[in-house]
């Protein structure tokens, strides 16, 4: 593979323009404001505790924030209710641009509430199954940005409660092609004087970015790792997902080898199946191979493509589903399939387009 060409991710995207946004901030960062630093941040993290017209600090607080940060969310202007439960958001940010997340509360016996979220708007990577690929990629989101993405969705949508909430970064963008914002982001929401989400909560999903993931592995708070692999060998995955002309199987295989999995921790291997393309049951069985002893503790989470009008891609039958399925199971390895939420409003896998 051939590393020597320049790519759309190779080239670090635009940053956001303007003032830092103050949901950025760390307590550190906080350190000269009126006050205590804990309290300051904590009164910044807990959306919860707002006043109708801003944030519930004393007015010397407020002006020292004021005086060099901006203290507006991403504006939620769009709502689009699924039949299954979950919301579709569209967020609009400072400067106008537009970004999508999805609110989708589980009903169980400790609910809870996955919050899926962006990254960047737009996206680099020209995966040809995903709406946001066909957008390109417009800029970063900031630090402040991506944790306000979740405050406001907290405020407006809850949980009250943050040990109820579960982070996917499987929105719009390549989370590892944003890393220092994205991993800045992590720290702030894992802080135990704000939300205090624990990393076993917050997952990172990549197409492949294997310097990044080298680099990922090493940070610490580390969020677990999801790799959306969707195909079984280099010329197959290499039609579909640009970056593995750069990046091979192979590549990408050692690089999940040498993360150092801490006890307890998981990998995501996440897999879109599309009609024709990588469904068979011989691609079940390349699958089983390439994750070795992978394949027992690490969930594979088959995906049925959820079809949108920028691709041409479609999902399989449900027999051709069921027939890898079922060879992944025989075949020793652990595997579910996902109930895609928000189909019904372009709000699943794959779907998210502004």
């Amino acid at each position: 593979m051939t590393t020597d060409a320049a790519h759309p991710w190779d080239a670090p995207a635009p940053e956001a323009a303007g003032r830092p946004s103050a949901f950025g901030l760390l307590p550190e960062d906080l350190e000269g404001a009126p006050g205590r630093a804990e309290h300051v941040f904590n009164r910044l993290q807990r959306p919860w505790t707002y006043r109708p017209e801003g944030l519930f600090l004393n007015r010397e607080a407020r002006e020292w924030i004021a005086a060099s940060f901006d203290t507006s969310l991403p504006e939620i202007v769009e709502r689009h209710p699924s039949e299954d439960g979950a919301t579709k958001v569209v967020l609009r940010l400072r400067d106008g641009e537009r970004i999508e997340a999805v609110h989708m509360p589980r009903d169980v016996r400790n609910p809870r509430v996955t919050l899926c979220i962006s990254s960047q708007v737009g996206c680099a990577m020209g995966c040809t199954f995903c709406a946001t690929g066909a957008m390109g990629i417009r800029r970063n989101l900031s630090a402040g940005e991506i944790v306000g993405q979740v405050l406001s969705l907290i405020r407006t949508l809850g949980p009250a409660q943050p040990h109820a909430i579960t982070l996917v970064f499987m929105g719009m963008g390549e989370p590892l092609h944003n890393l220092d914002n994205v991993h800045r982001a992590i720290r702030i929401l894992n802080h135990p004087w704000g939300l205090n989400i624990s990393t076993r909560r917050i997952t990172v999903s990549t197409s492949g970015l294997v310097p990044a993931i080298e680099r990922l592995s090493g940070l610490r708070p580390r969020p677990w790792l999801a790799l959306s692999l969707n195909a079984t060998t280099d010329e197959a995955r290499s039609r579909v997902m640009p970056v593995n002309r750069v990046w091979g199987l192979e590549r990408l295989r050692e690089a999940l080898g040498a993360w150092g999995l801490a006890p307890g921790e998981k990998f995501l291997l996440e897999y879109v199946l599309l009609a024709g393309e990588n469904d068979t049951v011989e691609d079940a069985d390349r699958l089983a191979d390439w994750l070795g002893e992978l394949r027992h503790g690490h969930n594979i989470n088959l995906i049925r493509m959820n079809e949108h009008a920028a691709s041409t891609f479609r999902q399989p039958e449900e027999e051709r589903l069921q027939a890898f399925l079922d060879r992944l199971k025989a075949r020793g390895c652990f595997v579910t399939v996902r109930k895609s939420r928000g189909r019904d409003v372009q709000g699943a896998c794959g779907q998210l387009l502004k």
